[in-house]
């Protein structure tokens, strides 16, 4: 049996308090992954100060620090190759990823949703829009989708997905709140999941 640990990179725009959930389910239940990379297209975030705090490298790459969107890119594949990233899971994280990087780590990139997709997926279907939609759509059932990502915005396949109930009196904000209690159960057991595939 081996003793390898795959080498993870979380991608977060924001808070990361499903890269919190994540670090802490792999020390819980001792998965065989460890998250040794940080990326942020923000240079302060809630996430990156977790990453710092737990000793794990925090780097800023944005599309604004360079002239060409090839260089970003390619800054974005040297930092990973770097770090010899095996996965990639994004939680939170508000930017497009470049096709080259879909290309290159195809089959090894996650996304987290806050909906069940195919629904309410999409560009501009994220944070309270998505609740909004929900909500407005009449929908008794929501939750959260994890999903391998493709060139295309929400639509690659689903590895997991949990849903949770939408009350009656559901606001865009007491929904989200269910369904981010429901992600960060949910993201972990995906996770593992894809750690019990064979490997791509």
């Amino acid at each position: 049996m081996s003793n390898h640990k795959r080498r993870l990179a979380v991608f977060c725009s924001g808070g990361g308090s499903n890269f919190r959930a994540l670090f802490h389910a792999i020390e819980e239940r001792s998965l065989p992954a460890e998250i040794v990379l940080c990326i942020s297209n923000r240079s302060a975030c809630g996430a990156m100060e977790f990453a710092r705090e737990k000793g794990i490298e925090a780097v800023h790459l944005s599309e604004k620090q360079f002239n060409e969107p090839g260089d970003f890119a390619g800054a974005m594949l040297d930092t990973l190759e770097e770090h010899h990233i095996e996965f990639i899971l994004l939680a939170g994280y508000m930017r497009k990823i470049p096709a080259e990087m879909v290309k290159r780590y195809s089959g090894k990139i996650l996304n987290i949703h806050p909906a069940l997709l195919p629904k309410f997926g999409g560009e501009g279907m994220y944070g309270t829009h998505v609740h909004e939609a929900v909500i407005a759509a009449g929908e008794s059932r929501s939750g959260a989708t994890v999903h391998f990502v493709d060139e295309e915005y929400d639509r690659g396949a689903i590895l997991l997905q949990r849903s949770v109930p939408v009350e009656t009196d559901d606001t865009p904000q007491s929904l989200a709140a269910r369904v981010l209690e429901c992600e960060h159960r949910l993201y972990p057991d995906a996770l593992e999941k894809l750690l019990a595939l064979p490997c791509p």
